[in-house]
């Protein structure tokens, strides 16, 4: 007696990999290569403020040169780098890693912090990475690059902000900081593409 024969066609995604095209379980190792980095700004940042700079004040910061004729504490840039591995934790590992992360770096961030600074440290590191989180939420869809620069430039901006008044009560040198914080998410920047870039060639092959 003559049998038909059914065709079977592979279900989309039975692969193993994620709509961009990359293996769930490379994508989880790199979001955890990057939360670790995450997690090591909070000490660099501390070491930095206190060991490395071109002027180095008794007593306070060590301080870099970030535009003609302005200076910055050198832990800064720890901290505009941490701004841009967040929302790659998020962009690998999901919301709830990222939520995870920013709680985790908060009680770094007060660990590492001096006795005086606790409070601006804490509170600045907390706020800044919940706005980051929710600038980038909503933005990633419309593309990762956008969604890291813009939420990152909003996320160094309250940091800046939030520190300055609660360790000092004024501004004075929110310029500064600012510009310190924006150069690493720029030379950030172009690796973002590329790991967008590198995506979106694993999906069309897939």
């Amino acid at each position: 007696m003559p049998t038909s024969t059914q065709i079977t066609r592979p279900h989309p995604g039975s692969s193993g990999h994620r709509p961009d095209g990359s293996r769930p379980g490379a994508r989880r190792l790199e979001g955890f290569a990057y939360l670790a980095g995450f997690a090591l700004c909070v000490p660099l940042a501390n070491w930095l403020i206190q060991s490395v700079g071109t002027v180095c004040v008794p007593g306070g910061p060590c301080l870099v040169p970030v535009a003609p004729g302005v200076m910055a504490p050198s832990g800064v840039l720890a901290i505009g780098l941490a701004l841009v591995l967040r929302d790659l934790v998020q962009r690998r590992l999901g919301f709830g890693w990222a939520v995870a992360a920013i709680l985790a770096g908060a009680v770094l961030s007060a660990g590492f912090a001096t006795q005086a600074l606790v409070l601006a440290s804490t509170a600045a590191f907390l706020l800044s990475e919940l706005a980051d989180l929710a600038v980038f939420t909503p933005l990633q869809r419309r593309g990762l690059v956008r969604a890291v620069a813009v939420s990152s430039f909003v996320g160094l901006f309250v940091d800046s902000v939030v520190f300055l008044w609660l360790a000092f009560g004024d501004l004075a040198y929110l310029w500064g900081q600012v510009i310190g914080k924006a150069w690493m998410v720029v030379l950030a920047l172009p690796l973002v593409w590329l790991l967008r870039q590198r995506d979106a060639r694993a999906a069309r092959n897939t």
